[in-house]
């Protein structure tokens, strides 16, 4: 079974895309959602978490994502030490998903692939590119975010040009560009590919 990887940076789109693959009967795993869930439901995962931002970032066991944005502003290195305990944990829960699948290929989308070092783990990587100003609305009006708040997460994120650049495939998602001729092209195609 294929393993293809959807990405994009923040407001690009990737989640239409991968919603348009799961009409079409593709499974798709989401990384970011599951890392959510992982943060308030591995129990191990929340000690660690605990032990590395305090007991307090964590009410009636739920974890307080605005403690943790104030926290990783204040002391940056703390962001890749989160990521550290957050990526293995998804990873090895993406991988049991996986191989409880039954589709031609499924779909793993997650906005940090490169980053993460988990792209190494897919057979192909599609990329969702949006103009910069285009993601920026998107993500103010989706998260209401401020415009330096998404920034800030853009900064953090792999430049947009380079990512797209080491991605197999480009869907172009700029609200001038059809996605559906597209996604229906690059399905053929992984069907049409010797598994």
């Amino acid at each position: 079974m294929l393993r293809v990887g959807v990405t994009g940076g923040i407001g690009s789109g990737k989640s239409i895309v991968c919603r348009v693959f799961h009409t079409l009967g593709i499974p798709v795993f989401n990384a970011d959602d599951t890392a959510r869930y992982l943060m308030e439901n591995d129990a191990a995962l929340v000690q660690q978490i605990k032990a590395l931002l305090g007991a307090d970032v964590y009410s009636h066991c739920k974890l307080d994502r605005a403690k943790v944005s104030e926290i990783i502003f204040r002391e940056p290195t703390k962001l890749q030490q989160l990521n550290a305990l957050v990526h293995p944990a998804t990873i090895s829960y993406a991988n049991d998903w996986f191989s409880r699948q039954t589709a031609p290929y499924v779909i793993k989308e997650a906005a940090i692939f490169f980053e993460s070092g988990s792209y190494k783990e897919m057979d192909i990587m599609i990329g969702v590119f949006a103009p910069r100003e285009l993601r920026l609305e998107r993500a103010m009006k989706r998260s209401n975010m401020t415009r330096e708040k998404v920034l800030s997460v853009m900064a953090q994120q792999m430049n947009e040009d380079e990512k797209m650049s080491r991605c197999d495939h480009v869907i172009t998602n700029d609200d001038v560009t059809a996605i559906l001729p597209q996604v229906l092209k690059l399905h053929e195609l992984l069907l049409a590919r010797p598994k």
